[in-house]
């Protein structure tokens, strides 16, 4: 394993306010070595450049919003590796889904069993569209209820946002997301057995 470079909390403050800084050129001097060396000793298998690449372009995107305290969140090193390390399970994961289906198709699955799939994700989808709409055209839910449901589950939306614009609680967000979503899940589950039954009978 490389030397681990000494955290530099200025270089870090700097990366974080421009994603263009001349100082990106001193970090990756200082962190490619451990970087390779970690690609090395983990994933030989893989290009270390390309995951190297994708941890860098991720960095781009999430220091402004980190902060260095090792005390809390562990050493910067760690936290670095850590981001390498999942880049390079996701692409051992897709590396292996490749190598799946290449077996798959060697082994003389047809396009018939493929088209199955496909028919069957296309329901699961259907199953769920209708259950949402039935979920929010039910007259014995609150509005306010229904509203924090879609701007949370649907929209995407930050809890906190959504609350103080409603007037409420983060808690109580919280919990009315949590009921509906239960209530979704209960009708999802009563329309695929419907549909199973239709099937058998």
């Amino acid at each position: 394993m490389a030397e681990v470079p000494e955290t530099s909390t200025t270089l870090l403050r700097d990366l974080a306010g421009d994603s263009q800084h001349a100082r990106w050129g001193e970090f990756v001097a200082r962190y490619r070595p451990m970087m390779e060396s970690y690609m090395q000793g983990r994933f030989p298998e893989l290009e270390a450049d390309d995951i190297i690449q994708e941890t860098l372009i991720a960095l781009i995107r999430i220091l402004p919003a980190y902060r260095y305290c090792p005390e809390e969140k562990g050493s910067f090193h760690n936290y670095l590796t850590g981001i390498l390390r999942n880049k390079a399970l996701k692409q051992l994961a897709k590396r292996g889904k490749a190598e799946e289906r290449k077996t798959r198709y060697a082994a003389g699955q047809t396009e018939r069993e493929t088209n199955a799939e496909r028919h069957h994700r296309q329901w699961q989808e259907s199953v769920f569209e209708i259950a949402l709409r039935q979920l929010m055209s039910d007259e014995t839910i609150q509005g306010q209820t229904k509203e924090v449901f879609r701007r949370l589950a649907i929209n995407g939306e930050e809890v906190e946002a959504v609350a103080k614009s409603l007037g409420i609680k983060r808690n109580a967000a919280d919990q009315m997301k949590s009921r509906m979503k239960a209530k979704l899940q209960k009708l999802v589950a009563d329309l695929e057995r419907v549909d199973d039954a239709r099937f058998e009978s």
